[in-house]
């Protein structure tokens, strides 16, 4: 038995960040955030609008797409770092919102890296046979956490959610190969200081910006290119695969020059790399869902195309997957 995906969706919020408007925010240009990141635009969440709304309307177009309905879930799994609360779990909202009354719930925290870490799980639940059908979502509201003052990090990041169901049967996207990687050792590359045990909300925490993402943007470039291009290397040769069968790249929407160097080192053309980020910016957990969604719909795949997925995140972590589509029989 092998893990598919069998469904797909996603969801954007209707507002619109541009980098013009950034250029009032703060001391940057149209030009500079293009030419450093390929980001033109980003989408911003509604202040009433929260993580489990966004992850529960992207999972209402994954079940859609699917074909199953939400008591034929057994299994939520929520991939963010900006959870509506620290508990309960946005998986168990969506739960209850969405009406899977037959599956168990939980969040899972990879950072950027979450939604394949998500992938992951579902897969290895499925192939187990303790589940049948598992709706992996991940939603971020990153606005929340962004210093709108810091030009380094704002023009970076936006909103989304996305959701694709894994399933045991039908036809879609064979989970063929996941490699996931961790390194606790640079966790201060890219953190949110405050908000947790170690350094609890107080009024000094807030005025002193401490509940928004910091980032060493230029060490986070290094890892993330070298840890993404072992990773990606590590599952090619697993399945005994050469560059020249990747059909789409689909990365995390990071950075367009981390894309670029991606593609390079697999001597993938950049026609064959599947892009958002022009115009959603980085949606961490989501964005590589977001754009699986956006291909899927977009693009004829056909039977025999391998996709081949890559990312990198908070932690550090990392991680890459071969999809293959697939008929059922497979």
């Amino acid at each position: 038995m092998q893990a598919r995906v069998i469904g797909t969706g996603s969801y954007l919020p209707k507002k619109v960040l541009s980098n013009f408007d950034l250029e009032k925010m703060v001391d940057t240009s149209d030009e500079w955030i293009v030419s450093r990141t390929g980001m033109k635009e980003r989408r911003i969440a509604h202040e009433s609008e929260f993580a489990s709304d966004m992850g529960l309307e992207a999972a209402i177009g994954a079940l859609s797409s699917a074909g199953i309905s939400a008591d034929s879930i057994d299994l939520i799994l929520c991939a963010t770092s900006t959870p509506d609360h620290i508990f309960p779990s946005t998986a168990c909202l969506i739960q209850s919102r969405l009406g899977a009354t037959n599956a168990a719930a939980l969040d899972i925290q990879a950072a950027c890296s979450g939604y394949l870490y998500a992938l992951s799980t579902a897969k290895a639940f499925i192939e187990s046979g303790m589940y049948k059908n598992v709706l992996v979502v991940a939603s971020e509201k990153l606005s929340t956490i962004v210093d709108y003052k810091d030009r380094n990090t704002c023009v970076l990041f936006g909103d989304g959610a996305a959701a694709c169901v894994v399933s045991s049967q039908k036809k879609g996207l064979f989970i063929r190969k996941i490699q996931l990687g961790a390194d606790g050792d640079q966790s201060e590359l890219l953190i949110v200081p405050a908000g947790g045990s170690k350094n609890p909300s107080t009024a000094e925490t807030v005025a002193t910006n401490l509940h928004y993402l910091k980032m060493e943007g230029r060490e986070v470039y290094k890892h993330a290119v070298r840890r993404m291009e072992a990773s990606a290397k590590s599952c090619l040769d697993e399945m005994g695969m050469t560059e020249s069968e990747i059909s789409w790249l689909v990365p995390h929407q990071a950075n367009i020059r981390i894309i670029e160097a991606i593609a390079k080192r697999f001597a993938v053309p950049m026609e064959r790399v599947f892009m958002t980020i022009q115009k959603y910016g980085n949606t961490s957990a989501s964005s590589v869902g977001i754009a699986i969604d956006e291909l899927m719909r977009e693009k004829p795949i056909k039977i025999g195309d391998n996709l081949l997925l890559v990312v990198f995140g908070a932690g550090l972590t990392w991680g890459a997957s071969i999809l293959t589509y697939g008929e059922d029989n497979e």
